[in-house]
């Protein structure tokens, strides 16, 4: 049997053709007129999912 692409991690993720994988930051969803700038700023960029992490999703299909 076919394993399913798991439709919440597949929002939330994003492979790169290397095989590193993006995410989102945490906090820049609502509430962010009481951030400070910086913090704003950097939640834009989004961050790589750790190696630990990684391993975790390894048997979740979310191409």
């Amino acid at each position: 049997m076919k394993l399913k692409t798991h439709k919440g991690i597949k929002k939330v993720l994003n492979v790169r053709p290397g095989g590193t994988i993006s995410i989102g930051c945490a906090g820049s969803r609502h509430n962010t007129g009481k951030k400070n700038r910086d913090a704003n700023r950097k939640n834009r960029k989004g961050s790589l999912l750790s190696a630990s992490d990684k391993k975790r999703f390894k048997t979740v299909k979310y191409n």
